[in-house]
């Protein structure tokens, strides 16, 4: 068997984050920082396998479609450097794109939500992935094929910043210099996504650059008054395997059976999580504007950690 140069570069970097990981979780263990529960980290594990199963039954499917596509290219970037920096930084938005369809269409947020579902963060939360993304995915992505990318180069670049995405899921590292804070996605600003409190649902989407945030609205900084809590609003109570995969499908379903017409029905579907029919829960955004103005009447800005039962 032969081994490309993009092979071994993916694998180093993938055994760095492996390594990475049990140093972490060595020093939890050591400085009784409770990072990590048994469980919690196998569920991790479990899912990963899970994501990486789907991975491999799509992969001919995915690269036919990049390949083929690439067919009909607009363009060509001849160029090295201005190709691969054009290929990562319209990869990593059209990521965001994805990832923000995640959170605010209900369906696709029934998928993702098994990446949220820990209500701790560390480096193994970055393998509890969402296991059917590899099922929609590659149409996010076409358009790289059309503005004239190979489906290796695009794949290439998806491995590599995938794995600076596992690399933020740490409570180790404190907040960084101002000037890659403000660029960059950070571990400060990835404990924000994967929290629960009201003020940061929803935010900070970006896998690599954390600048779409900033130009489209999504963006919220780590404030030390409002301590962060992990997990879903929601946490299901059934902490199995099979029901973190499929616990959203099974509330999406009974949303979609008890609304009274057809209309309803395509809103649980496709609307935000949290939308109902007759107003009796509230999505993200509803929840964030009560919020500042209690803040702005109070003139304080604290815990917006909420009860959702």
């Amino acid at each position: 068997m032969k081994f490309t140069g993009s092979d071994i570069s993916v694998g180093t970097l993938f055994s760095f984050v492996i390594v990475l990981t049990i140093v972490e979780m060595y020093f939890s263990y050591a400085h009784d920082k409770k990072l990590y529960t048994k469980k919690d980290t196998w569920t991790n594990i479990y899912l990963m396998f899970c994501a990486i199963a789907v991975n491999l039954t799509m992969k001919f499917a995915t690269f036919y479609l990049l390949d083929y596509c690439y067919q009909f290219r607009w363009f060509q970037i001849h160029n090295a450097w201005a190709y691969w920096i054009t290929l990562v930084l319209a990869q990593d938005f059209l990521y965001w794109l994805l990832h923000t369809t995640g959170h605010y269409v209900r369906f696709f947020w029934a998928m993702h939500v098994t990446h949220h579902s820990s209500a701790h963060f560390n480096l193994t939360t970055g393998f509890r992935s969402t296991v059917f993304e590899p099922l929609y995915r590659v149409f996010f992505y076409l358009p790289l094929a059309f503005m004239g990318f190979t489906a290796m180069d695009i794949l290439f670049a998806y491995l590599i910043t995938q794995i600076y995405g596992n690399l933020v899921h740490t409570r180790s590292v404190g907040k960084l210099h101002p000037i890659f804070e403000y660029i960059f996605v950070t571990p400060s600003h990835h404990r924000v996504h994967h929290a629960c409190n009201i003020r940061y649902l929803d935010k900070n989407m970006g896998m690599v650059l954390i600048l779409w945030d900033r130009m489209f609205g999504t963006f919220q900084g780590e404030l030390p008054e409002d301590e962060i809590k992990y997990g879903l609003t929601t946490q299901p109570e059934d902490t199995g395997a099979f029901n973190i995969i499929f616990h959203e499908f099974i509330a999406l379903s009974k949303d979609v059976k008890k609304a009274p017409t057809f209309w309803n029905k395509l809103g649980y579907i496709f609307n935000p999580p949290g939308w109902s029919h007759d107003g009796s829960s509230k999505i993200a955004k509803q929840l964030q504007k009560e919020l500042q103005e209690t803040e702005k009447t109070t003139s304080k800005v604290g815990n917006s950690v909420k009860s959702f039962g």
